[in-house]
């Protein structure tokens, strides 16, 4: 894996946004949009375009990612890179970081079934699997504290914001 000065890399944006708090707040946008059949879309990131398709239990062909690994993946490459970095600004040497991702769902919620299934996921679990030989129990503890907390999609799921939704 090739290594980065992280810090160097990041001490110019740092110095931004401390002399400018309010260049450090983005918006970010994915726009979702229709395709010729009902049990797909195209979900536009702004820098990358992805089909996305309803899950083969409510209908979908099963072929291209539903909402649902969209969100989990957006939690593994949260949790990926945040750990990569951390790591790396930490100036911990690892073989390997690997995170798994899994979430439980009742397809009876979403589907209407049964009201008392919830919609939505009911758990999710992540693992990191991390290989650094030369990392004390202490540092890789640090790893996980600050990864855990700096980790935009981790942190969003245990602390929801407020949401708002509007038709027009």
């Amino acid at each position: 894996m090739t290594t980065i000065n992280l810090r160097e890399k990041q001490r110019p944006l740092k110095a931004g946004y401390r002399e400018n708090p309010g260049s450090a707040v983005i918006t970010l946008t994915a726009r979702g949009s229709q395709t010729d059949t009902p049990i797909s879309c195209g979900v536009d990131l702004g820098r990358a375009l992805y089909a996305a398709q309803a899950h083969p239990g409510v209908g979908g062909e099963g072929t291209g990612a539903c909402s649902g690994d969209l969100l989990l993946g957006a939690l593994a490459a949260c949790a990926q890179l945040t750990t990569q970095m951390v790591a790396e600004a930490m100036g911990i040497r690892t073989e390997t970081i690997a995170v798994t991702v899994e979430g439980d769902l009742d397809l009876k919620g979403t589907l209407g079934i049964d009201p008392q299934a919830p919609v939505g996921f009911s758990a999710i679990r992540t693992r990191f699997e991390i290989v650094a030989p030369e990392a004390t129990p202490e540092q890789i503890a640090a790893l996980r504290e600050k990864a855990e907390k700096y980790c935009v999609v981790l942190s969003t799921l245990r602390t929801p914001p407020p949401m708002e939704t509007t038709w027009a």
